[in-house]
């Protein structure tokens, strides 16, 4: 379920949108840098002024102040969209957001990630983000689906399904890869390990070489005995074998 973050006062929303981008960029500096260059921050405070707007149906309003917002930032949020606290777009550019889109808590995106529809029917058609997601550079999210808890969605992925809490996915369709073990929490407080994941392709890979090795060893084996059993039933049934002994008795003397 996420909270609605309407209820709280604008200002203290955009001071913690501030603040959580110490947490999670390690390049931000002072709070005049952040709120001079920071494209993804100047997208969010807009759409939370824009939001306001769209629930108190001034509509075009806010429409028009999204319209603006994109072309100042490159990222396009539509105003109808639910956004929890402390959100951060890191390296804002080409980041959709769509209208039934919900996203949670403490969420983080990276630059290319799309939050899109696959209907064209009014009700709801966007994802749900819940709180603690964290989506990779150029990932599609797509439909009316729920990423869990404290999931993670690798750079490029598309996810067209559900994703577990706690889970890390990949891929084109997004597949499952890992699980995070909630034993072991980040010292560092977010975690932005979402380079750290398995490649499924490629252990696939090394785990069919090895296969064939086995195989092969195998088949290997088998040839050799099967040759022995044909060499010995050669030399008991030819009947050539006084020859060969009377060969070598020759060779003997």
């Amino acid at each position: 379920m996420i909270t609605n973050s309407r209820n709280l006062s604008l200002i203290k929303l955009i001071k913690e949108d501030v603040a959580c981008v110490f947490e999670r960029d390690p390049a931000a500096r002072t709070i005049v840098e952040v709120l001079l260059t920071y494209p993804g921050v100047h997208a969010l405070i807009l759409q939370r002024v824009a939001n306001r707007l769209w629930h108190r149906q001034w509509r075009l309003t806010a429409r028009f102040i999204s319209f603006v917002t994109r072309a100042l930032t490159n990222v396009d949020i539509h105003p109808g969209a639910t956004i929890g606290r402390r959100f951060f777009i890191d390296h804002g550019a080409c980041v959709v957001i769509g209208e039934t889109a919900e996203i949670g808590r403490d969420v983080t995106l990276y630059h290319g990630v799309t939050l899109g529809g696959t209907s064209w029917n009014k009700g709801k058609r966007h994802p749900t983000l819940e709180d603690g997601v964290m989506v990779g550079a150029g990932a599609k999210i797509l439909g009316p689906i729920t990423v869990h808890a404290n999931a993670r969605v690798g750079a490029n992925s598309v996810v067209i399904g559900d994703v577990p809490a706690g889970c890390t996915v990949v891929g084109i369709p997004g597949k499952v890869v890992q699980v995070k073990s909630a034993g072991h929490p980040n010292q560092f407080g977010i975690d932005l390990d979402h380079h750290l994941i398995p490649d499924p392709v490629g252990r696939a890979i090394s785990c069919l070489l090895e296969r064939i090795e086995d195989l092969e060893s195998e088949l290997a084996r088998m040839n050799s005995d099967t040759v022995g059993v044909i060499k010995q039933s050669q030399c008991s049934d030819c009947e050539a074998e006084t020859l060969c002994e009377q060969h070598a008795r020759e060779l003997a003397a």
